[in-house]
């Protein structure tokens, strides 16, 4: 099994050199394009991404979707519960087609409208940032011993993706990567990447809904994915192995590395998924509070870079930039939809947060 294991990581990870017959940016379609790849999602179905070129534009956004995550293996066999991570890349809530929000091109207002989009759907269960495939070990509900190996190639899957947009957008404007959920922790990681290949252009970093995950025991995740494996030889990562890795790491190393990256998230105060995430992780309920984790993520990030920008909205919905409360969310007098227009058009928007509002944050923004 263990000389099994090594062959299919070793295939995995060749994919990410040998995959050089995606069509190019010039042999596309009007609209949305589907390229597939060699890349395998978490059941060892295959992955492919999405790709909309804009002809009025030269600025990228490259999104990478969330779904869930799975960490041990009731989480990562199909066959059990919880299931709660998506497992194949040609889901319906992996195309970006049936989504709004900032999907959403007959929106007067998308500040997206004109941009060439890269769309990275989610399928690995490791967050995008899992190094390999791993093999997990468990007893099931009726006490028999159950094998299951879960493909957690974010890392290969996410690269082959970065490296077509390399080949195809040699000089954008601007470059804005976002995420949402375990995309934005994705993201977040990734866009020093990006912001090093593209050192003269100014890249933006927008963070949807994952501020909350400050566990003490959050090392359960990253072991499981061995995140450690694929970080960069870059000083802002020195020491960081498994135990001790943070989602905050991420923003912190990609933003104190690249001078051209701009950083910033969006939450919900009262966020019921990363509430019932972070539980599920390990942590009793009623054991922390999520305002109080959100509070602990800024304060860690804005102490160690130049630059952090926040807006904190409201209520327990998950998610902002994939619905329709994209346009409509407004906290401090402030919709979210310009906030983030002055976000990448490289103004400096502040932060907002619920907090300074007379309502308060139990209740989400124009829900009264």
């Amino acid at each position: 099994m263990k000389n099994l294991m090594f062959l299919i990581f070793m295939v995995c990870a060749s994919s990410v050199q040998a995959q050089n017959d995606l069509p190019s940016v010039d042999e596309l379609h009007a609209g949305w394009n589907t390229l597939a790849t060699d890349g395998v999602c978490s059941s060892g179905t295959p992955f492919q991404f999405y790709v909309k070129d804009s002809p009025s534009s030269d600025d990228l956004l490259v999104f990478f979707n969330g779904g869930g995550a799975c960490w041990f293996g009731q989480a990562c066999d199909l066959s059990s519960q919880p299931n709660i991570h998506s497992p194949f890349a040609d889901m319906p809530q992996n195309n970006p087609q049936l989504m709004g929000g900032i999907f959403d091109f007959d929106n007067s207002e998308n500040p997206f409208s004109q941009f060439d989009i890269v769309y990275l759907p989610y399928c690995t269960g490791d967050v995008h940032l899992g190094s390999g495939p791993r093999e997990y070990i468990y007893n099931n509900a009726s006490g028999e011993e159950v094998t299951v190996t879960a493909f957690h190639n974010g890392y290969e899957n996410s690269v082959t993706a970065l490296n077509w947009v390399y080949e195809n957008f040699a000089a954008p404007s601007k470059v804005v990567l976002a995420g949402s959920s375990a995309g934005a922790i994705g993201a977040s990681f990734y866009s020093g990447l990006v912001a090093e290949h593209f050192s003269e252009t100014p890249v933006v970093l927008l963070g949807d809904a994952a501020g909350g995950y400050g566990s003490p025991l959050l090392s359960r995740t990253h072991s499981a994915w061995k995140t450690a494996a694929i970080l960069p030889d870059w000083p802002e990562y020195s020491g960081k192995t498994d135990m001790n890795l943070t989602f905050e790491d991420y923003y912190i190393a990609s933003a104190t590395h690249n001078s051209n990256l701009t950083i910033a998230q969006y939450n919900a105060a009262n966020d019921q998924t990363q509430i019932m995430f972070t539980q599920v992780i390990g942590d009793p309920a009623g054991s922390f509070s999520l305002p109080q984790r959100l509070l602990n993520n800024y304060v860690r990030i804005e102490s160690a870079v130049d630059e952090f920008f926040s807006y904190t909205a409201g209520g327990s919905v998950h998610m902002i930039l994939q619905d329709d409360i994209f346009y409509q969310y407004e906290v401090e007098n402030v919709r979210f939809v310009d906030w983030i227009s002055q976000l990448i058009a490289g103004a400096k928007p502040g932060d907002i947060s619920c907090v300074r509002e007379a309502i308060g944050c139990e209740t989400a923004p124009g829900s009264n």
